[in-house]
């Protein structure tokens, strides 16, 4: 069963991005890399609980 994530940015911790993701098969939180519009930069987006 795929479940919805949001995931946002580490550095100015605002929630940029939507996603899903198998909780069975993928038990830690995801962690990409991706362009972040308010700090203007590629940093580190991590998944919220």
């Amino acid at each position: 069963m795929r479940e919805n994530i949001i995931l946002a940015c580490t550095d100015c911790k605002r929630k940029n991005y939507t996603g899903t993701k198998n909780r069975k098969t993928t038990t830690g939180k995801l962690e990409f890399k991706k362009y972040c519009s308010s700090c203007r930069s590629h940093t580190v987006h991590r998944e919220l609980k």
